[in-house]
């Protein structure tokens, strides 16, 4: 990685933080520091759960924890035990929160209506865009990738809208117990594996490997939620499933799909897989594909 990248990242972080006023204990001009207000939005009307709350910021318990108990001696929320599940701890704002919380709204529509007004229109644009790209690529690099247990809730949660996508997308729909087995200890090692990407600790995609001794390794079960296409993630589980291949000592991958699938087969083509003749007897494939690591 060019290290003039790492100087424009950090460079840019130090604009963000001195501009939006992170650097303030009081953001927006309200009493409260960043944490404390975005706690207050994230909050919402409505209430959620303190899990929740630190799944959806990617905190950790004891911060959350802090934060909580400032804005709960301020009077602005309040923390209760949830009676149907002693373990989940509920959060709800008071009217003291609320008031607080539109209040905050309009100090930030009038803090992003500061950043726009000394620009052009043509600059407004461009900043417009410029923040939806930048957004879009922090919130690629937040995905993470790793080998689960095929048993796991999340796996078997991507999976299971996998075999739901292709029944919607299949022409004849799809039946797993049709189509060439990819079973949970066929997916465990040393028999294979199994990567689940996760953004905020919730299943986003996945992909799996099938090691063979004397025959080219599987890759199986690519899958990307729809909320999550357009980030480069299939692309990220290709790379991370050829990793994997290459550290177990495997020379050529073997991979079929369905001409249904054409985003999959683009991706295929582009990360260097070569049509090959028909390697198996898949009965939802129309193409086979072949790639030597």
């Amino acid at each position: 990685m060019e290290i003039s990248l790492v100087e424009q990242v950090r460079r840019f972080n130090r604009t963000m933080t001195e501009r939006v006023g992170v650097l303030n204990d009081h953001f927006l001009g309200r009493d409260h520091p960043l944490g404390e207000a975005r706690l207050l939005w994230e909050i919402g009307e409505k209430g959620t759960e303190v899990r929740e709350l630190r799944r959806r910021l990617s905190l950790d318990s004891a911060y959350v924890s802090r934060l909580l108990r400032s804005l709960e001696q301020q009077c602005l929320l309040v923390v209760r035990t949830s009676e149907q599940d002693g373990r989940v701890r509920l959060v709800h704002l008071t009217e003291a929160g609320l008031r607080e919380r539109v209040a905050l709204d309009q100090q930030a529509d009038a803090f992003a209506r500061s950043l726009l007004e000394p620009l052009s229109e043509g600059q407004r644009v461009k900043l417009g865009a410029a923040m939806a790209q930048v957004e879009r690529l922090l919130i690629a690099s937040m995905v993470q990738i790793t080998v689960v247990n095929p048993t796991s809730q999340d796996a078997r949660w991507c999976l299971e809208r996998y075999f739901a996508e292709l029944g919607q997308r299949f022409e004849a729909g799809f039946d797993p117990t049709l189509s060439i087995t990819a079973y949970a200890h066929e997916l465990t090692p040393p028999a294979g594996l199994l990567l689940v990407a996760r953004l905020r600790e919730e299943p986003v995609g996945c992909g799996a490997l099938k090691f063979h001794e004397t025959a080219p390794s599987e890759i199986k079960r690519m899958w990307v939620a729809k909320g999550a296409r357009g980030l480069g993630l299939g692309r990220r589980l290709l790379e991370a499933l050829e990793h994997e291949a290459r550290q177990t000592g495997v020379k050529i991958l073997h991979l079929e799909t369905n001409r249904t699938l054409t985003e999959a087969i683009e991706l295929y083509r582009h990360a260097g897989y070569q049509e090959v003749e028909a390697f198996n007897d898949e009965p939802y494939a129309h193409y086979w594909f072949e790639k030597r690591l």
